[in-house]
């Protein structure tokens, strides 16, 4: 049934706004520093502090800028303080150019796979749309680092550096957004065409096209380096021409093979295996899959692996109930319903499935504080650098956890035996628009 607004309803609204006269103070203070800052819950600041009873030995933060790899600076962030542990050496930094540099390839050509794939739908069927977005961003999922680090390893920072546009990626993604979209045009026409040898043909010339464009813009990859650091101990340490595989291998004490995702959607069935295939990345590398479970599992693992002295990388919607200058992550941390006289209270399956709840953002979790067995905060390390949060640390309360994290990853040690028998069922295809995107 339509509706048509008439001039006496909206006279109607006006009335009743005015005939409260609390109304009109909101709305100055509303107006002058905004909805968000308004609502600001001072009870949050007393309740939360940065006192940790299991806290992983960290110091310094990473910086994504102004880029979408929150999902590789974390990852790199669990390796990194895997690395620090084994090698005492709690400051040493990754090179996240160089991977981003691969998964760019690798995501390229995972790409031309699926338009080769689909070329007979037409071009506004939503799977192929999806798979055209899926060209405008750099974000990524845990499975898709650990693919692309297996694959071709890491490498300090000092190694490759950050260029302009790893740190500013809007343009470059851009620009290879238009060129794979307008070769998968190319692409589809071949196929349709049947002429499978000028596909794969094609292919290479447009995967060495990215290469170049790659190489020019964040710099190529090095085959070798020499690695060099002084340990916390103040010793130095130097090994010569290492592959980026035999440093990771050797130095980083990470085998992929030992950790799982568990994600909590209850928008969907859980105890089952999802398989977010639409965000694979690299062909034969490890598939996207979460083993969705109830969240007591989630919280239980990651306490134990913290206890064990590993930090945990965790998807979350950042932009939910947070506050970058104090790094404060608290579900009563902004009170806009009582400020605006509304409810907009939804259980988690309700905002997943309206597309209010979303995985936005990537950090990984350093420590925990447990009182008696009850968890009441984590500490989070994220990659927004050292201006943010206290010095780029954040501090979570349990129920931020509860409402706002879908994914922890884990080692298998941690999860009971009947979650892990899971993973040898048959996974839950998702479609490019699943809520877990």
């Amino acid at each position: 049934m339509s509706h048509k607004l008439s001039i006496e309803e909206i006279a109607e609204f006006s009335r009743g706004f005015n005939a409260d006269p609390k109304n009109q103070a909101i709305a100055r203070a509303a107006g002058r520093s905004g909805v968000i800052e308004a609502s600001w819950n001072p009870e949050v600041s007393r309740r939360l502090n940065r006192t940790f009873s299991v806290e992983l030995d960290t110091d310094n933060v990473t910086n994504q800028e102004r880029s979408g790899r929150c999902w590789l600076f974390s990852t790199l962030n669990v390796v990194r303080h895997n690395f620090g542990a084994k090698n005492k050496a709690k400051n040493f930094t990754f090179s996240q150019a160089y991977n981003y540099f691969w998964d760019k390839i690798e995501r390229a050509n995972y790409f031309y796979d699926r338009i080769i794939a689909t070329a007979d739908r037409p071009l506004d069927d939503r799977t192929v749309r999806g798979y055209m977005d899926w060209t405008t961003t750099d974000g990524g999922q845990w499975h898709m680092a650990a693919s692309v680090i297996a694959k071709y390893g890491v490498v300090p920072s000092y190694v490759m550096p950050e260029t302009f546009n790893s740190n500013h990626s809007d343009a470059l993604n851009m620009v290879l957004s238009d060129k794979e979209r307008k070769d998968a045009l190319v692409l589809r026409k071949l196929v349709q065409a049947g002429d499978e040898t000028a596909v794969e043909a094609k292919r290479k010339e447009f995967l060495a096209q990215v290469y170049k464009i790659m190489a020019m813009a964040v710099g190529e990859p090095p085959k070798t380096f020499d690695l060099e650091f002084r340990d916390d101990d103040k010793n130095y340490h130097l090994e010569k021409q290492l592959t980026p595989v035999e440093f990771f291998n050797k130095y980083c004490d990470t085998d992929f093979d030992d950790y799982v995702v568990l994600a909590n959607a209850p928008d969907h069935e859980l105890n089952r295996v999802l398989h977010l295939g639409f965000e694979d990345n690299v062909e034969g590398g490890l598939p996207n899959l979460f083993v969705n479970v109830p969240m007591e599992y989630l919280e239980d693992a990651a306490v134990k692996m913290l206890k064990s002295g590993r930090a945990v990388w965790f998807g979350n919607d950042v932009l939910r109930q947070m506050d970058r200058k104090t790094g404060f992550m608290d579900t009563e941390l902004y009170k806009l319903d009582d400020l605006l006289g509304i409810d907009t209270t939804m259980t988690k399956a309700e905002r997943l499935a309206t597309g209010v709840g979303m995985s936005s953002h990537d950090m990984a979790i350093v420590g925990v504080d447990e009182d008696r067995g009850e968890i009441r905060q984590w500490k989070v390390e994220n990659s927004w650098g050292d201006k943010s949060g206290e010095k780029g640390y954040f501090v979570m309360s349990n129920d931020w956890f509860r409402e706002y994290v879908y994914e922890v990853t884990v080692k298998k040690e941690f999860v009971p035996k009947q979650i892990l028998d899971l993973l040898e069922t048959e996974p839950v295809e998702l479609d490019p628009w699943d809520s877990l995107l």
